[in-house]
């Protein structure tokens, strides 16, 4: 998880403050040394911390917060705020023409900083928006780059304009420009050459493209786990080429996550995204005040909310909580639950949003969540009758010996899946009217293999 260790720190810098319930100026002091080594280990640029440290100490040691009822949570709150203030305060949108305009948008960066599949991401994006974009190959120099666009756009279902890697980058650009406008299309991004340092070439050959086709924004791909070599890059392509946005990749690896809070304060530029998994919906929109919480282990219920509503049926949530109150639910209902969970990005995924969740937390309990034992759980189910599936007291011993066969597993595996759901459900009978489903939503809690109640 990003911020891993930040987060961990920040947590427990915070958790000693909160016990001491009032403080002194020395306490208040002496717990922003903490907060200020904690962000510089993060990686987060000297002269950011420097700013950042000196806003949150002149207003930390205030006399409202010394006088307060609450000073530990009201130093929070300051740290939380100037957090949200250094990642830019509001949440940036890409600046997209209207209607059947075309917006064209120029992807950049260094050699394996997942822009090209960053490309294919915000594609799939801006297609479930109601856009509908064109991919361009412009690398024609790294092996390869052209075939992995296509199968990246394949994935996400978005064309992709390649000619080859006989005619220049700004002829291409250029022609991709009009088989959008000859096809109804209204976005193009163009993914061009990365770079495995800043080639001054290359970065001609960027300005070329600008100056043959009318860029709308150039967008800067950098890798989190590079430190502060991406703000460096950032700075960099800002002062060659000029950029409008940043996205941010690789947020979810093993990484400090500087790059995310030293960017916007050391470049002036906005990050747009931020990538936090494989899958073209883990490129996530970047709102600052959401990973200020989510640093601070608030969690992020908004993102949260935003993912269940996007991802489950109401009507279909609203039935199946019925189900799950009258103890009536069978095994197709606990299959659909399970896919429910994939849709929102597996449990890993909805875990970093709650509350309390953040640093080491998460990771002991993700390293718990075994996706095979998922896999098996539901290869289990589909080895089962329709019948059996609606009605789980049918599952006497002969019938758990054939859908172990049929599913490959022992059978302790299939005995030990249905003595879970037979508690769940003796739960749900037992606490029945007393469950609330969430609103808009309706998503349970895990238990067991990974489906949910």
């Amino acid at each position: 998880m990003a911020f891993e260790s930040l987060s961990d720190k920040l947590q427990n810098i915070f958790k000693n403050m909160r016990r001491k319930g009032r403080l002194t100026e020395e306490d208040v002091k002496s717990s922003l040394k903490e907060v200020k080594m904690a962000l510089l280990e993060a990686d987060v640029s000297f002269k950011v911390v420097k700013t950042f440290m000196k806003s949150v100490q002149e207003k930390a040691i205030g006399q409202d917060v010394m006088n307060g009822l609450n000073p530990g949570q009201m130093v929070i709150k300051i740290v939380n705020d100037e957090l949200t203030q250094l990642m830019g305060s509001e949440t940036t949108q890409l600046n997209l023409r209207n209607g059947s305009e075309i917006t064209v948008l120029m992807m950049m960066g260094l050699q394996g900083a997942g822009k090209t599949t960053t490309c294919a991401k915000l594609a799939s994006q801006l297609k479930s928006k109601g856009r509908r974009p064109l991919l361009a190959a412009c690398d024609i120099y790294r092996p390869a780059a052209i075939k992995q666009l296509q199968i990246s756009g394949e994935k996400v279902g978005v064309p992709v304009f390649e000619r080859g890697t006989d005619i220049r980058p700004p002829q291409i650009a250029e022609e991709a420009v009009r088989y959008a406008e000859a096809n109804g299309m209204n976005v193009v991004i163009l993914d061009t050459a990365g770079r495995l340092q800043i080639d001054e070439s290359m970065m001609a050959e960027l300005q070329e493209i600008k100056q043959t086709v009318r860029v709308d924004q150039s967008i800067l791909v950098v890798d989190a786990m590079t430190g502060q070599d991406a703000v460096n890059v950032a700075s960099a392509f800002e002062e060659k080429i000029g950029i409008d946005g940043v996205i941010v990749t690789k947020l979810d690896g093993d990484t400090r996550g500087g790059a995310a809070l030293s960017i916007r304060a050391t470049c002036g530029k906005p990050i747009l995204y931020v990538g936090m998994g494989e899958k073209p919906e883990d490129l996530e929109q970047f709102y600052p005040d959401r990973m200020a919480s989510r640093i601070l282990g608030m969690g992020d219920v908004m993102s949260l909310i935003e993912k269940a509503t996007a991802n489950l049926d109401e009507q279909r949530a609203k039935e199946m909580e019925s189900k799950f109150r009258k103890a009536t639910f069978g095994f197709d209902d606990y299959l659909e639950s399970m896919a429910q969970m994939k849709q929102m990005g597996g449990m890993s995924s909805v875990l970093q949003m709650m509350p309390g969740m953040g640093g080491s937390q998460l990771s002991q309990l993700e390293s718990q969540i075994d996706e095979g034992q998922m896999a098996r759980t539901e290869a289990i189910i589909l080895s089962m009758t329709p019948q059996e599936r609606s009605n789980p007291d049918l599952l006497n011993q002969s019938r758990k010996i054939r859908i172990a066969r049929g599913a490959g597993v022992d059978i302790s595996e299939v005995n030990k899946l249905v003595k879970q759901f037979d508690q769940a459900r003796k739960l749900m009978k037992q606490f029945g009217g007393q469950l609330k489903g969430k609103k808009r939503g309706g998503f349970k809690l895990p238990f067991g293999g990974g489906g949910l109640f």
